[in-house]
């Protein structure tokens, strides 16, 4: 045989096959077919042309493969169409969620903004500022991490170093049960021990005690998780020199996933910093700056925009207030995961030169 028919031949076992540019046609086809379907029928949201222009878009896809390329390749070519739509629609709800906060937050977010109190400044009245929720903000968060962190990292080595029989079944079991547990549900019971029962009142200590207890289960699961994925062949080398097992989770298991460990914690941290409900009973608010947060009342960043939003009725500067406070918040917790991701590429192994 020779060797000028091999390409021919080949050529000839491959099926035909829809061009490169189809995909980026076919959404641009459906987009058109979807607005011009949504404006026959007198469609007035985004939101439906959108989905229109969605299962146009599918259904389009698997017709026009079929034909071409065969059912086998059309169906591949769906449930890459299925993954591609089901991102966008995650995607834009997030990016109309972005924009429209920093269109809307950056009306009345400067520096006087971020350092001074709502102190004498009435809720329909201009000006004022942040500075007393956002430092009771990082009050509260800063002990209920101080509390959190210790006891949920000492638990998860307990059930991964130590934790056998009864026990450690069921500290693992209610550790499953508080991921779950609402917040407001730990608002009440720091509530009926702390208020009602010792007498105390309210204040930023209370409310961290409430987000301890949300942020807890977080740091346990994923400090436990992370503790699972160091090599055991580490742990025996070190206690095979002698060295004893408290010195070798110290000086060994944490080292190596300290990484891990790091993410968790900033991922819990911004889990319960937007938090409301909890703060609400235990907290509650005040327009001064309480730098206490054992003693009276305290402001806080989820509060503040509510009662902020709330005040305003959608219109005047309590409104851009909210959406100034709002991109506060989102702005200080995409910074604690941006900071969680920089720790775990630094701590992350290194592989190759």
């Amino acid at each position: 045989m020779s060797h000028a028919t091999l390409p021919d031949r080949r050529s000839s076992l491959r099926g035909a096959s829809l061009p490169k540019w189809f995909p980026w046609a076919a959404a641009a086809g459906s987009i058109a077919l979807g607005l011009g379907i949504s404006a026959a029928a007198g469609l007035q949201s985004d939101i439906q042309w959108g989905l229109i222009a969605a299962v146009l878009f599918v259904i389009g896809t698997y017709a026009v493969a079929s034909k071409v390329e065969g059912r086998r390749q059309a169906k591949d070519r769906v449930a890459t169409s299925l993954v591609w739509v089901a991102f966008i629609l995650a995607v834009v709800p997030l990016a109309s969620l972005v924009y429209e906060t920093v269109k809307r937050g950056v009306k009345v977010l400067d520096g006087y903004f971020l350092s001074h109190s709502m102190g004498v400044v009435g809720d329909a009245e201009p000006g004022g500022g942040i500075y007393h929720a956002l430092l009771g903000t990082l009050q509260q968060v800063g002990i209920a991490t101080a509390i959190a962190v210790p006891v949920g990292v000492l638990t998860a080595i307990y059930l991964v170093e130590y934790g056998r029989g009864k026990l450690a079944r069921a500290v693992t079991f209610f550790v499953d049960v508080m991921t779950g547990i609402p917040s407001i549900v730990a608002g009440l019971f720091i509530l009926s021990i702390w208020i009602v029962t010792f007498g105390m009142g309210q204040s930023g200590f209370a409310g961290a005690m409430a987000l301890t207890i949300l942020m807890l289960p977080t740091v346990v699961r994923s400090t436990e998780e992370m503790l699972k994925l160091v090599p055991n062949e580490l742990r025996e080398a070190s206690l095979a020199l002698g060295v004893p097992k408290w010195r070798t989770i110290l000086k060994v298991v944490l080292p190596t996933s300290i990484g891990g460990i790091a993410t968790g914690v900033m991922l819990s941290i911004a889990r319960i910093t937007g938090e409301t409900a909890p703060l609400l009973m235990l907290v509650w608010t005040t327009p001064w700056i309480n730098a206490n947060p054992f003693d009276g009342p305290q402001g806080s960043l989820p509060v503040y925009i509510y009662l902020q939003y709330q005040s305003s009725a959608g219109v005047g500067p309590g409104y851009d207030r909210a959406w100034a406070g709002a991109l506060t918040l989102i702005a200080f917790i995409m910074i604690l995961n941006l900071a969680a991701r920089g720790i775990a590429r630094w701590k992350a192994p290194k592989t190759g030169r």
